[in-house]
């Protein structure tokens, strides 16, 4: 890898490539924010489609919407990087892993020492490296969105910024290593380094740990289980007595073993194996078909329900004779006995060889704690394996520090935590490596170009589409809609131009075709179309005058509230009128406020209730009577305005001020009332029963408040039901 030259510190983005679903972190310059998909997500699917024809690649989130799974599609991105790796133990993957890769789609070639893909609807070749050079790409586009949300380093936030630090499994040999890093080069980013998984988990620990005070060592296993990989480790936490370090505990890696075979994909293959031997409808499955892809899904989702009950039956459509619907029926106890050689054994094996190593038996009883991660670990038996290697009870339970996003998080504590990133320079890479960089840039580079091209038209079709249908819909349905052209010839417009989105000549069309079909079926749109595109233009443009006219409403909202907080910049009146002069001012806003409510115009009342407690907070040298009469009409501005707030559903603004109320009251019935409806929406029902027992204890036969208290104890009762329910799944 190249120096990173920027002048800023770099942004580290720790990530965690996993089978199923890739997870990216931030690391401490950004708070270890959780870096999101496009979608939204906090977790990106390990997945690429090609479609057919002239469309962009389908990227992480974008992929996951393919409901097939064909040649066209690549799933499981990380394992074209390790099918030549040997597990801990030595022993060489074979028949778990062919088992594994057989239900592939796409077509894997393999040559000399790398594996590349053949995808037909492109009718190319691209090797693993690229693959997931592409999946990099697309994470590197999610973390500078993710930077640009948090407006971190402003315009500084560019690809010469970032430091990728992968956390990978301490099986993984220099060559795939080599291959992240070649990737990440491919995608733009100049700089990464590689750390173990079990550091990764070390330093996550430490983290949420660092300030517990701890008299003496304490041990602590760590089991993780994926979709493909198993990693168990043992931990070491020391107290740390020098008074100068800002942390109670240090934790260090005592041993590790991992695995890259032992997954929980494993128990889906058991399970589709017992039913292609026990239905005779099966037995002539191909396991590289459509209809295998379908019962493995079928599988999996009984694994999820055996993991929370102890039987079920799960529905898997289109597999028997004729695409008949078939149900899988399965317990919890058959699915143990399937799995029992394939995952029990061998993760019990992997726990005795990390406890050896980290010294033999007496480190059983120095385990303190069993920290468990990853979607493999909420199987019952696999947790069951783990109590009994290390004797424990059934009612043991395992601690949950450590969660799904550890390992990337925990990568990005490490790079953050680092005085110097380990990273290659172009004297650590030979001159076949920096030929294969080069090309993977090149190759990448072009395709980022095409899919640009390709967004693009993709983008003007679409506009073309959403014009054909607005002008249908406003038809039928436009208050303008009178003012369309009946001809034949405006038919015949809206028909050919859709005709001509569903053509093969559309479909085949270069974006410079498709922007002159764009400029023609505009130009026609506004000549045919004059008379309804005026009237939608006069239209538009009240709107807007509407909405600026709301804008300084709710800007003078604003300004008021301010006043109310305190902000002189808000107020210019420092006027010091008299009593009665400024108590007729707040009455008088008080009055409007109440007409613009009972017309239901919330905004502008609460605008209204907000500038007349402006005004109250301007009373000077007050009698005690007038300070009760104030205090009183106080006390009726913020109900009044709490309840504008609920009929806006700012509900942390009607909080607030049921609170100002209270400050004033504390024992006014209808403050307290009104804050228990805050809270009842807010779904604080605890919260709201201890304001209606005061309520009640006050007025008792306040029908208002009997009537929300039923209302909070049913909700309360329904919650309470649910937590019963929850617990008797989890514990059966």
């Amino acid at each position: 890898m190249t120096d990173n030259k920027s002048s800023t510190a770099p942004t580290i983005v720790g990530i965690d490539i996993g089978s199923l679903t890739t997870k990216v972190t931030l690391g401490s310059s950004c708070d270890f924010e959780l870096v999101r998909n496009a979608h939204g997500g906090h977790t990106c699917p390990t997945a690429i489609s090609f479609p057919q024809g002239k469309h962009r690649r389908l990227i992480g989130e974008d992929a996951s919407e393919i409901s097939r799974a064909d040649g066209n599609t690549i799933s499981m991105l990380d394992r074209l990087l390790v099918d030549s790796l040997k597990d801990s133990d030595n022993s060489q993957i074979n028949d778990q892993e062919d088992r594994l890769s057989s239900f592939r789609r796409y077509k894997v070639l393999t040559s000399d020492d790398h594996q590349k893909v053949y995808v037909p609807n492109t009718n190319k070749e691209y090797s693993a490296t690229a693959l997931v050079a592409m999946l990099i790409g697309n994470i590197k586009r999610n973390v500078i969105a993710t930077l640009k949300r948090l407006n971190t380093n402003g315009d500084e936030t560019t690809t010469d910024n970032l430091h990728f630090i992968f956390a990978v499994p301490p099986n993984y040999p220099e060559s795939t290593c080599n291959a992240l890093k070649d990737a990440t080069f491919a995608a733009s980013v100049s700089s990464c380094s590689v750390v173990y998984s079990p550091q990764c988990m070390a330093a996550v620990y430490q983290r949420k740990f660092d300030d517990v005070d701890v008299e003496k060592e304490k041990m602590v296993l760590v089991v993780e289980m994926g979709h493909t990989r198993t990693s168990v480790s043992v931990l070491k936490q020391l107290p740390i007595k020098d008074d100068e370090s800002d942390k109670a505990t240090s934790t260090e890696v005592v041993s590790t073993v991992s695995s890259s075979t032992l997954g929980a994909s494993l128990v889906d293959i058991a399970l589709y194996h017992h039913f292609l031997s026990t239905i005779p409808e099966l037995s002539d499955f191909k396991t590289n078909s459509r209809a295998a892809q379908r019962l493995l899904a079928g599988c999996s989702k009984l694994k999820h329900q055996l993991s929370m009950l102890t039987e079920n039956t799960q529905l898997v459509e289109n597999i028997g004779k004729n695409d008949s619907d078939l149900k899988l029926s399965c317990t919890r106890e058959v699915m143990k006995e399937l799995c029992q050689e394939s995952v029990v054994d061998k993760l019990k094996g992997m726990i005795e060889t990390v406890i050896d190593k980290a010294g033999g038996k007496d480190t059983v009883g120095e385990i303190e704690a069993v920290e468990i991660s990853g979607g493999g670990i909420r199987i019952p038996f696999v947790q069951e394996t783990i109590r009994n290697v290390l004797g424990k009870e059934d009612d043991f339970v395992f601690a949950r520090s450590l969660d799904d996003t550890s390992l990337a998080f925990g990568a990005a504590l490490v790079g953050s935590s680092s005085d110097s990133l380990s990273q290659e320079t172009d004297n650590n890479i030979d001159d076949d490596r920096k030929a294969l960089r080069e090309d993977l840039l090149k190759d990448e580079l072009e395709m980022s170009q095409q899919d640009s091209q390709y967004m693009k038209a993709d983008e003007l079709r679409n506009k073309i589409e959403a014009l054909i249908l607005e002008l249908r819909s406003a038809a039928r349905h436009s208050k303008h809609g009178a003012l369309l052209p009946t001809s034949d010839d405006f038919t015949a417009f809206l028909e050919g131009t859709d005709d001509w989105l569903f053509s093969d000549e559309c479909s085949d069309a270069s974006l410079e075709d498709i922007e002159k079909k764009w400029q023609s079926v505009e130009s026609t749109m506004k000549d045919m179309c004059a008379e309804y595109l005026a009237a939608k233009k006069k239209e538009s443009d009240a709107k807007e005058r509407e909405m600026e006219e709301e804008a300084k409403v709710g800007a003078a909202l604003r300004e008021a509230e301010k006043a109310m907080n305190g902000d002189d910049e808000a107020d210019h009146d420092t006027r010091k009128l008299p009593t009665k002069r400024r108590m007729d001012i707040v009455m008088k806003n008080k009055k409007e406020a109440n007409e613009l409510f009972v017309d239901k115009n919330y905004r502008h009342a609460a605008a209204r209730y907000a500038k007349a407690l402006t005004h109250c907070s301007k009373f000077f040298d007050l009698s005690p009577d007038e300070r009760k009469e104030v205090d009183d009409v106080k006390m009726s501005l913020y109900l009044n305005i709490a309840l504008a707030y609920i009929k806006l559903e700012k509900l942390d603004n009607a909080l607030q001020s049921c609170n100002d109320a209270l400050k004033i009251d504390e024992k006014n019935t209808k403050a307290l009332y009104r804050r228990a409806t805050v809270l009842y929406q807010k779904r604080k029902f605890d919260d709201a029963v201890k304001d209606l027992v005061q309520a009640e204890k006050l007025v008792p036969d306040d029908k208002a408040v009997l009537k929300l208290r039923k209302l909070v104890d049913q909700q309360l009762a329904k919650q309470k039901k649910k937590e019963m329910a929850m617990a008797k799944k989890m514990f059966a």
